[in-house]
């Protein structure tokens, strides 16, 4: 699996573990709408900010995110 198609799982299992819709969730990492949209569809990566948000998120789940995270890359987060 490519690294992008790999980041956009990530992406949608990070927010649906959040409970969260692509608009709150945006919010949450300070993005809009369409940026995660386009994220979840392949159309766009995270930015290196992004990013490191998105690693803050996934250690705030613990196990659940270093899970989440080696499903997607098989390696730890």
């Amino acid at each position: 699996m490519d690294k992008q198609h790999s980041m956009a799982r990530l992406v949608r299992e990070l927010r649906k573990l959040t409970g969260l819709t692509q608009e709150k969730f945006s919010a949450r990492l300070g993005v809009t709408f369409p940026t995660i949209n386009r994220w979840e569809n392949e159309r766009a990566k995270p930015s290196p900010l992004a990013l490191e948000k998105i690693e803050s998120l996934l250690r705030s789940f613990g196990d659940k995110g270093e899970a989440l995270h080696r499903a997607n890359f098989g390696k730890e987060a």
